[in-house]
């Protein structure tokens, strides 16, 4: 999944003058692998939108989600803390608000210096105090913890319930249909993809033949609500069409957007002007429509006389995956493309594929185009946004989120000289050098059936990326010094956060 932040382009930042404050946009691309885009080297698909970004832009070539998931990654970007500290993992469609209010987080960070502030896309970090009520009022959620408008896909694209939440409620609802989700049994008399697969517009694996919905099995049961179900081919359009809407309310004051695409994650099911655009089949397809929406952004930006006054972050919330769960042909039409970009792993993944991801900072004006190889985390975007405005991060604020302001607006090489990775394992890197963090017990059952290489294993791994960037050398037996000096940097951040000041 991808990132873009939009920061408009300002003078030193002056509290007292928020005509020349920044609007911020963050565009979470899901599942978007290093080697997706055109300006990363993909030359089967075309993205051109992107590759502008990139040629006008900063572009970082050692930038990371902080976890190969997506709930984990979204979790830390939004609170500035590592996702195992909240136990956070990969959340069913019908799970409890898991960022509880109360939390420090960046949009409350922007709303506290006078921003207004939205979310427009995937969500998938839980609705509610319990078992959310699709029928009633889903409180708590977005708005709860920092923002003051809400459009959202609850979970993801493959589980249910299919419906659009926009603020506290259900969009479209009807009250006399309502809505039933059950995730341990079926429900009501909606047929399942296996039950029905000559309905389905592809085919699925058993985690991903529940209820169908649309012409698609998906993960859950449910039953209700026909007509607040969305079309997922109608649905990159109805979020730029939200974002429209936002954006125009708003331009004339700073705003905070968080706009979460719902591509490339599975199921793949873009609008009908895309299908067919690359020889790769439906991913190839939701990759060049994931463009257009950074296109459409770009327009709505101009429309509104705010481009010049914005700042553009691109990136994903974890790596790319060809085959997750639906017969779309991915692997097959893939070719020679390589959404890895010629890293090991992918999404789900200890090794870097999994989380070092595309991501390009674009500030007309104020930030030279290039190319930086600074390391660089998604958790990090909190404090630096901080800085950026001059707001005071309190006490328990962002505890894992470093300042990296000067790299991430191209003016040092140097990023950070520690940094975690979250995958069914801890790794860490120091610079050049990759410590992989021994797994005891199972892998989970549904993650061997993935063709990703996992990077798990019961002995250390240590690689040195200099000269292997594949991590195919495992220098650990021959460096035992250098295993136990980053196991124990690692085992210190696992105990505590990283920023000072920070009180739990």
């Amino acid at each position: 999944m991808t990132w873009v932040v939009f920061l408009t382009a300002c003078n030193a930042v002056n509290k007292k003058s928020s005509e020349h404050w920044p609007n911020v946009i963050v565009v979470y691309v899901d599942d978007l692998g290093y080697g997706d885009l055109g300006c990363y080297g993909a030359t089967a698909v075309k993205t051109p939108n992107v590759d502008q970004l990139a040629a006008q832009g900063l572009r970082f070539t050692d930038a990371h989600a902080t976890a190969a998931t997506c709930t984990p990654s979204r979790f830390s970007l939004l609170t500035g803390s590592y996702a195992f500290r909240n136990n956070a993992a990969i959340l069913p469609g019908d799970a409890p608000l898991l960022i509880r209010p109360g939390t420090p987080t960046m949009p409350g960070m922007f709303q506290r210096s006078g921003y207004k502030t939205a979310v427009i896309g995937k969500w998938h970090l839980g609705l509610g105090n319990g078992t959310p009520d699709w029928n009633g009022t889903l409180k708590p959620g977005p708005l709860e913890v920092g923002f003051n408008y809400s459009f959202i896909i609850p979970a993801t694209l493959d589980r249910v319930p299919t419906v659009y939440v926009e603020d506290h409620k259900v969009a479209n609802l009807d009250p006399s249909d309502p809505i039933k989700v059950d995730y341990q049994k079926k429900i009501g008399d909606w047929p399942t993809g296996l039950e029905r697969p000559d309905l389905l517009k592809f085919g699925a694996d058993t985690q991903h033949s529940n209820t169908i919905t649309d012409g698609i099995s998906r993960i859950g049961y449910m039953t209700g609500g026909k007509a607040a179900l969305w079309k997922d081919e109608e649905m990159a359009d109805r979020l730029i069409r939200k974002t429209d809407t936002f954006i125009a309310k708003n331009r004339k004051a700073p705003f905070f957007l968080y706009f979460s695409f719902t591509d490339i994650h599975v199921p793949r099911d873009p609008a009908p002007r895309f299908k067919g655009k690359t020889k790769m089949g439906s991913r190839g397809d939701a990759i060049v429509q994931m463009d257009g929406s950074v296109g459409a952004l770009m327009k709505i930006l101009e429309k509104y006389g705010v481009a010049d006054n914005t700042l553009i972050v691109f990136t994903s919330d974890n790596g790319g995956v060809l085959d997750d769960g639906y017969s779309d042909d991915a692997v097959r039409l893939a070719g020679t493309h390589d959404p890895a970009g010629g890293l090991s792993g992918g999404k789900y993944s200890a090794y870097e594929a999994g989380t070092r991801v595309p991501a390009i900072l674009w500030w007309p004006g104020r930030i030279e185009p290039g190319t930086s190889a600074a390391m660089i985390s998604q958790v990090d975007l909190y404090a630096s946004f901080a800085a950026l405005l001059g707001e005071p991060l309190q006490a328990n604020e962002a505890p894992d989120s470093e300042n990296m302001l000067e790299a991430l607006l191209g003016r040092t090489a140097k990023g950070r000289r520690v940094m975690l990775e979250e995958s069914f394992t801890m790794a860490l890197r120091e610079g050049q050098w990759k410590y992989i963090a021994p797994r005891s017990g199972a892998t989970p059952g549904w993650l061997q059936n993935k063709t990703i290489p996992t990077g798990l294993s019961g002995r250390p791994q240590l690689y040195d990326l200099a000269g292997d960037i594949k991590e195919q050398n495992n220098q650990a037996a021959a460096d035992p010094q250098r295993v136990a000096g980053m196991q124990k940097i690692l085992e210190d951040l696992l105990q505590k956060p990283t920023r000072k000041g920070y009180v739990p």
